[in-house]
């Protein structure tokens, strides 16, 4: 019998590990958005470098040789007349009863044979091989500059939803609260104290303090399907957010440092200039079109009516080409590619002024975020001493319930500002990381 139970429990128990919470940190959460099965734009990037990587190997085939193999075998015969061949006896032989024919087969003819051809010289060719080069090395910057952007949209949510789980702490003590004024307001009015106005307003405190409690639940739901959906992961699983909101100083950096740095170690930056290479290698290799090339060709084989009686033969030879007029299609193409490659300066240069700029918003932001959690941190003990004086008031029968409902209120406003000052800072630490190309890094 105990052997009959033992797979049942063993399921249950394996049931109940799959059903339980997914403990995650912010850490945790970045890496799985930015594995390659994470988050949707993580595989898209990796995709684009396959692609990238796919091109610049055709490029190189253009250089490298080109070899074929052919077998054919035919049966066939000829109208000889098709192909205006006649044939005329010598005069001697009029009269004799001969004619050459006009219809011959049906003969057989075999033919098998490798070719192949090398590029020995053509400076196009090469440009756009060097130029897929570059293109390969963009994408790895471009996978590298997705995994920036969603390990901060990642930290984002993360942050979001453990602002969210804060929320709802913060609502639940002051539901706790509220729950012991009105019990204090009980007492005194059983003490002769007490008035039922303030019960009243007490119960109305408690009332208000329940809705703000529901609703922070929701706005925790919300969070976390945000999250899940930022990291790629099933909409149906469970957290526990392992970090919560604290103060994490950050090392003074100046503008002229920070910006330095971001030029460095944005890989959208370097992405940027890499394209910004192809565009260049891409319109020399237009313009190097016009320079004659060299390619060496041959082949050899077997051809005769039969396996048995084949012959071997071969062809050898060099072939140059020299552009003389193409109706001017290339001077368009040339056109066009230096196009390109004036525009992506253009997009460099104002790729490198908005890095200059996010440093100054995301330094700003903190800075000022440091000075949001002072301030917050000292109305939140001004806030708790009040309400614990004004309670000490009202139960020593010098103040009425007014005054501890107010001190509540304050002390609640005092509350979400501590939990505000602390997301913002948090997120003014990830956005300055962030613009200087170094989130990762900075989540720990």
């Amino acid at each position: 019998m105990k052997r009959a139970w033992l797979p049942l429990l063993t399921c249950g128990l394996l049931i109940a590990q799959e059903r339980a919470p997914l403990e995650l940190s912010m850490k945790r959460a970045v890496e799985i958005a930015t594995s390659p099965e994470g988050n949707t734009n993580v595989q898209l990037s990796g995709e684009a470098l396959r692609q990238a990587q796919a091109r610049s190997g055709e490029a190189r085939g253009a250089l490298l040789p080109d070899v074929e193999g052919a077998f054919s075998y035919r049966n066939l015969t000829s109208n000889l007349a098709a192909f205006g061949i006649k044939f005329q006896l010598p005069p001697q032989f009029a009269g004799s009863g001969f004619a050459f024919p006009t219809f011959v087969g049906p003969f057989s003819t075999m033919d098998a044979r490798v070719s192949g051809t090398q590029t020995v010289f053509d400076f196009s060719s090469i440009r756009r091989y060097q130029a897929s080069k570059v293109g390969v090395s963009a994408a790895k910057s471009d996978t590298s500059s997705t995994d920036e952007q969603v390990a901060g949209r990642v930290a984002h949510a993360y942050l979001a939803a453990v602002k969210a789980e804060a929320d709802v702490e913060t609502a639940e003590a002051n539901v706790s609260l509220s729950e012991a004024v009105e019990k204090q307001a009980e007492q005194l009015k059983e003490a002769g104290t007490g008035t039922g106005i303030e019960i009243t307003r007490a119960k109305v405190q408690l009332s208000n303090d329940r809705q703000h409690l529901l609703v922070a639940r929701n706005d925790r739901r919300r969070a976390h399907l945000d999250l899940l959906r930022a990291m790629g992961m099933r909409l149906d699983t469970e957290l526990r957010l392992m970090d919560k909101l604290s103060y994490v100083a950050v090392e003074p950096v100046t503008i002229e440092k920070a910006k330095e740095m971001a030029l460095g170690a944005r890989p959208d930056y370097q992405a940027q200039r890499q394209r910004e290479d192809t565009a260049r290698l891409s319109a020399s290799a237009t313009g190097m079109e016009r320079l004659p090339s060299v390619s060496a060709f041959g082949d050899y084989g077997s051809n005769g009516p039969g396996f048995y009686n084949a012959m071997p033969t071969r062809t050898i030879g060099i072939s140059v080409r020299v552009p003389i007029f193409d109706g001017g299609k290339r001077q368009a193409r040339l056109a066009e590619s230096e196009s390109q490659y004036r525009a992506e300066k253009v997009r460099t240069n104002d790729l490198k002024e908005q890095i200059e700029l996010d440093v100054r918003l995301a330094l700003d932001a903190l800075a000022s975020a440091e000075d949001e959690v002072k301030v917050a941190r000292e109305g939140l003990d001004l806030a708790e001493n009040e309400l614990t004086q004004a309670r000490r008031r009202y139960d020593a029968g010098v103040a009425i319930n007014l005054e501890v409902t107010d001190a509540q209120t304050r002390l609640e406003r005092a509350r979400e500002n501590q939990t505000a000052a602390l997301f913002n800072h948090n997120l003014a630490r990830i956005d300055l990381a962030q613009a200087m190309g170094m989130v990762r890094q900075a989540i720990q």
